[in-house]
């Protein structure tokens, strides 16, 4: 791996690699520019993201392109009803020599799809989330190392509810983002039923190694940050929580929870590597607008007043930001 002479000479490295990525990723992906952007800054801030999409939106070939790209091993999981944990994180057999042996399941990769999450039960889903908190998993008493780095994306199809499992809140601020992913634009659409029609086949190359990555998600901790943007963050977290001194109005009429201390230390971190990729050596407040609905969007508990009058997570979180 190339060494920096200093932490401003490895931000400015990083947002060529960041754009060589972008670039990449564009081969094969077509728009969908934010959701790419937001699933990268997940990566490099050490988060998980959760992506919310009806079918077909390309979910499943978005995070193998950029594990492609990334010179990371990749798994994809489908999430069933009748999966349990141990088709996640691996079991014991007996082998010939009638000693037990661990055999690994599909989480020890560094990139895990977990496809429709909200379709199997709560025990498995934990089985995922214990992973994602402790970059471990625990079988017969042996606690076994993930390889770093380690990042899970999660999908949820939002329009079929009946016979799903729907992620509790406590669990859902396991996840950095929450990233929606909408319908491409008219000539976005052209652009892809031409290329998956043809006999089109992109030639990825491997932009950024494992070490690498390691390396820069390191480099995003150290970014410093302004004491007027850590109050910002904390102050619009705060203002989520209603029946408290700083709740925003909206929040005591349309919310029945708001966000706890996680969203804070993610609006910092997310700020943090949403100025890097700008090409900024420290963050200001509007990074942490930028990356704010993504974060605060899934922490947030709309009560019966807000849905009956149709309002959103998003409108709220807008009201918060003016």
């Amino acid at each position: 791996m190339t060494q920096y002479k200093s932490d401003t000479e490895a931000l400015d490295a990083f947002v060529v690699k960041y754009n060589e990525l972008r670039a990449e990723i564009g081969k094969v992906i077509v728009g969908q520019d934010e959701v790419v952007k937001n699933v990268l800054i997940a990566i490099f801030s050490k988060g998980h993201g959760l992506l919310v999409g009806v079918p077909g939106l390309a979910k499943t070939l978005m995070v193998n392109t950029i594990s492609k790209t990334l010179g990371l091993s990749y798994s994809r999981i489908q999430f069933t009803p009748d999966l349990m944990p141990s088709d996640i994180i691996g079991t014991e057999i007996l082998d010939e020599n009638r000693h037990f042996k661990f055999i690994k399941g599909p989480v020890f990769a560094n990139i895990i799809l977990a496809d429709e999450i909200n379709r199997t039960p709560p025990k498995t889903q934990s089985a995922l989330l214990e992973a994602m908190q402790e970059k471990a998993v625990t079988v017969a008493g042996t606690s076994h190392k993930l390889e770093e780095p380690f990042f899970v994306l999660a999908t949820q199809n939002p329009i079929e509810q009946e016979g799903t499992y729907p992620l509790p809140e406590a669990q859902l601020d396991r996840f950095m983002f929450n990233i929606w992913l909408d319908y491409p634009s008219f000539e976005e659409e052209i652009r892809v039923v031409k290329t998956t029609t043809a006999n089109y086949v992109a030639d990825l190359k491997v932009i950024i190694q494992a070490d690498e990555i390691i390396y820069f998600q390191d480099l995003i901790r150290r970014i410093p940050v302004p004491d007027n943007v850590y109050q910002y963050a904390v102050r619009l977290a705060s203002r989520t929580r209603p029946n408290t001194p700083s709740a925003h109005p909206w929040a005591n009429d349309y919310l029945t929870w708001g966000a706890g201390p996680r969203a804070s230390q993610y609006l910092i971190l997310g700020a943090k590597c949403h100025a890097a990729v700008n090409g900024k050596y420290s963050p200001d407040i509007e990074d942490v607008q930028a990356v704010s609905t993504a974060i605060l969007r899934h922490r947030i508990v709309r009560n019966y007043k807000a849905e009956a009058e149709g309002i959103k997570e998003e409108h709220i979180v807008k009201e918060f930001l003016k």
